[in-house]
């Protein structure tokens, strides 16, 4: 699909969705445009019959939602086809809550492309026992040197945390920033932010599952979003949030994994911990994304 308003994305770098450091040179600029993505994350409610059809999708806030990006979605969604959802081994119709992600991309002939990029059917429960939860939770200091230049971004933090609850170790996956600046400058904030989200997440504690399959493992791996926005920076719902995504990287302890094999990581909201290799609770899905 194609939208006029992903123009948002290239509108951005004149300062209204993405800040732009001073010592960016035009010709950097064009650059690092270049490599620019745009996301924008979408919630509601799915109807799953009891042959694993959708029955029903409801978009949360749909009126602030444009209509293209809406019918474009429902379509999407219309098109998946899930396991059917038993209880005591028998199909039942469900009703399950998700999150959907949305990227846009400039085309090299000047074009926007929007695409579904993933979903997710979970949401983070404080008061799960089958799953790690945060108990201290403590969130970085915003770096100065990263504050005083408008430097802004999102940390994805890769944990291991043992049976005790605390932090064995810990590793940053992945940095997106929302600024722009030649790459040196873009490297110096990104380990920035990375060293202070690692720094307080080495102090936090967590909750071990006292339920469920993974109860008794040695340790866990949890993933944790960490979000450095300037006062009245957050993104309003519909809206297209532009970026640049940094480069993924894989946690010591789980080398044995494949790299960026979690498409449902850059949905997780500021705030959650959520178990990175413990199966899905949600429905599954059988089809792909785009039907």
């Amino acid at each position: 699909m194609r939208s006029s308003h992903i123009l948002a994305l290239a509108l951005a770098f004149g300062g209204a969705g993405m800040a732009v450091a001073n010592d960016a040179a035009a010709q950097n600029r064009r650059a690092v445009r270049a490599q620019a993505e745009a996301a924008m994350v979408l919630s509601g409610q799915i109807e799953i019959g009891t042959q694993g059809q959708v029955e029903g999708f409801q978009l949360d806030r749909r009126d602030q939602v444009n209509p293209g990006i809406a019918r474009f979605v429902d379509a999407q969604v219309q098109a998946w086809r899930f396991e059917p959802v038993l209880v005591d081994g028998r199909a039942v119709r469900a009703r399950s809550p998700v999150s959907i992600r949305l990227g846009g991309k400039m085309l090299a002939d000047g074009g926007q492309q929007i695409s579904l990029l993933a979903a997710s059917f979970e949401e983070y429960d404080a008061a799960a026992t089958d799953e790690v939860t945060r108990l201290t939770f403590a969130p970085p200091s915003y770096p100065e040197a990263v504050y005083r230049s408008g430097g802004r971004g999102d940390v994805l933090l890769l944990l291991q945390v043992g049976r005790d609850g605390k932090v064995i170790d810990v590793a940053t996956e992945q940095v997106n920033l929302r600024t722009v600046a030649n790459e040196a400058i873009m490297r110096q904030m990104r380990d920035a932010l990375s060293r202070v989200s690692m720094a307080a997440a080495r102090k936090w504690t967590f909750k071990p599952p006292t339920t469920g399959q993974n109860k008794d493992d040695a340790s866990w791996t949890v993933r944790v979003p960490v979000t450095f926005a300037l006062h009245g920076d957050q993104m309003r719902y519909g809206q297209w949030d532009a970026y640049i995504p940094g480069p993924r990287q894989q946690a010591p302890w789980r080398a044995d994994k494949a790299l960026g094999a979690d498409p449902n990581a850059d949905l997780l909201p500021a705030g959650g911990v959520f178990m990175a290799d413990a199966a899905s609770k949600g429905p599954q899905l059988l089809t792909p994304l785009g039907g």
